[in-house]
């Protein structure tokens, strides 16, 4: 009997392994994928009523197909054409900063460091080009989790509820709360920063002459959907016009627009005003939140700014329920009431 638990145990943890290891690389995209179905489930379950929930679960994956195809293919657009002037951009700077009238030692230095930072930068923007093939993997494997998580949705919901064992219920059903409750709180508020930091971009571009209103709207809305794009994120675009003015000498607008964009658009309002919107909606602390997404996304990347604050509130329900239990099983020190009334005498 003990050499087959043995046996059996080596079994699950192999198979286990191997799972893990199939599905390792596609953790973000899936995890991706389960919360935009998350952020899409109110309008799922409106047009499921109407349609069914498979053709309503289709219906949004193929408008995601349509909006995310566009978006793609500008971003790998706009990408390459970025990277190409960045790359351009960093091989003048060094050439003019040499023949500025430096010291010996520091044109040494320079040319040392430029000579070992080309061939780098040119070595990571080509395996970045490569690397479409496994984005496009990506892309595939993030639809298909929008949209059988859409589809299957009460059934995924009725599996967890089923789950949770009955002796620990009541906490299992608190663990669930907190966590639809901070996940929405989360979602909420990268929408609605996502929304005023495309504003914030178009007014940045009107105030500082970037461009003409129409051109300052664009960026404004490309601000709101690269905002929800790790990769790319807000900064992208008021780096582009910081470093537009910075090639036509109008230094002072560049310093500007950089300015206005790293505190007002992208990364300051991220980790400030963010994680108090969360705080507020998820009846959380700041500073918990803030820890959450620091921390998470030093640990886990880009899916860190969303497990992080989860995984913290869920361990404060765990404290909790821990506190209750400690609590409930310590003997009551409390001194006995007082007898209301004289106990009578003993009669003789």
């Amino acid at each position: 009997m003990r050499s087959e638990v043995i046996a059996w145990s080596i079994a699950v943890i192999i198979i286990i392994y191997v799972a893990w290891e199939t599905v390792s690389p596609l953790i973000t995209p899936i995890f991706f994928g389960a919360i935009l179905a998350y952020a899409f489930y109110p309008i799922h379950r409106r047009l499921s009523g109407r349609i069914g929930r498979r053709w309503s679960a289709a219906a949004l994956a193929l408008g995601t197909v349509g909006l995310g195809g566009i978006i793609t293919f500008e971003l790998l657009m706009i990408s390459v054409q970025v990277a190409a002037s960045f790359y351009n951009s960093v091989v003048e700077f060094f050439k003019w900063l040499m023949e500025q009238p430096l010291p010996p030692e520091a044109i040494d230095f320079i040319k040392r460091f430029f000579d070992q930072l080309v061939p780098r930068l040119s070595e990571y923007i080509s395996r970045s080009a490569f690397s479409l093939p496994m984005y496009i993997l990506q892309l595939l494997v993030f639809l298909l989790t929008f949209y059988y998580v859409l589809a299957y949705s009460e059934e995924i919901y009725r599996q967890i509820v089923l789950s949770l064992p009955e002796k620990n219920r009541r906490l299992g059903e608190e663990i669930l709360e907190s966590l639809n409750k901070t996940l929405g709180a989360l979602v909420r508020a990268w929408l609605v920063l996502n929304f005023i930091k495309g504003i914030l971009m178009t007014f940045g571009f009107i105030i500082f002459g970037v461009s003409d209103l129409y051109t300052a709207i664009v960026a404004g809305f490309l601000t709101f959907i690269f905002s929800f794009i790790p990769l790319f994120e807000g900064w992208m675009i008021w780096l582009i016009a910081a470093a537009y003015f910075a090639m036509n000498g109008a230094y002072l607008h560049a310093i500007g627009m950089a300015l206005y964009g790293f505190f007002l658009v992208s990364p300051m309002p991220d980790y400030t005003i963010r994680p108090m919107m969360v705080a507020r909606d998820a009846d959380l602390d700041e500073t918990l939140v803030f820890i959450g997404m620091i921390g998470g996304t030093w640990a886990m990347g880009v899916k860190g700014l969303i497990i992080g604050p989860i995984v913290l509130n869920l361990l404060l329900v765990l404290l909790k329920e821990w506190k209750r239990i400690i609590s409930s099983r310590e003997p009551s020190h409390r001194p006995s009431p007082s007898p209301s009334k004289q106990a009578p005498r003993p009669l003789p």
